[in-house]
């Protein structure tokens, strides 16, 4: 699972990574691309990339899905969606056969019962961004998206059972354009993750309304 990332690549840095996965480019940015972000979490804008025949859009998007048919955002609000039952869930399944996409971060948070208290982790690969599966839809009249997730691999697993389904760049085209039983192919535990990599985070990230560098490291 999934409920807290970071992403502090932007700019040119970022449009540069992403026109380098196959078919993203040119990389267009209608609305610009996000400040830095140390503590993003779900209702909040967060950068989706989708895909097209001219390459690759970053646009704005509400962290949790409003599929076509919801009437309000009333609900917990839908940030995971699990990859397993993401091609029958009435929330997911209409985004799945159609609106697959990506989200991009520099790493994500996930917390651990540690001595009788929740200690937060940031977990990040050694270099190079992630890119998440993810759905979208536009119900509402609001662009929105969701993160699928997937079981952990065995190098993860003590921290969470759950973790982002996270694309090699060459997973990509088959994820955004394939059908949706090429697209199913692809979720199981993610070899991306072995690059993972876990350290404790401040306390202080369990607040949203803290956003800063020093929230990935607990030192």
């Amino acid at each position: 699972m999934c409920g807290r990332f970071v992403l502090f690549t932007t700019g040119s840095d970022l449009i540069d990574a992403i026109g380098q996965l196959p078919g993203a480019a040119p990389v267009s940015a209608p609305d610009g691309t996000p400040p830095p972000r140390y503590n993003i979490a779900p209702t909040q804008q967060v950068p989706l990339v989708r895909f097209a025949d001219a390459g690759a859009q970053l646009d704005a998007a509400r962290w949790g899905l409003l599929p076509a048919w919801k009437k309000d955002e009333t609900g917990p609000p839908l940030f995971n969606a699990r990859g397993e039952t993401v091609a029958e869930k009435p929330s997911f399944r209409a985004a799945f056969a159609q609106r697959r996409g990506l989200m991009v971060l520099d790493g994500y948070y996930e917390w651990k019962q540690v001595d009788g208290r929740k200690q937060p982790y940031y977990v990040a690969p050694g270099e190079g961004l992630l890119y998440a599966a993810a759905l979208w839809d536009t119900g509402l009249g609001r662009l929105s998206t969701t993160m699928v997730t997937t079981a952990a691999p065995e190098n993860m697993a003590w921290l969470h059972d759950r973790l982002p389904l996270f694309l090699a760049p060459e997973e990509v085209e088959q994820w955004v354009d394939g059908s949706p039983a090429d697209a199913l192919e692809l979720v199981h535990p993610s070899r991306v993750a072995d690059r993972l990599a876990a350290r404790e985070a401040a306390q202080e990230v369990g607040n949203v309304r803290n956003d800063y560098a020093e929230l990935m490291s607990a030192n």
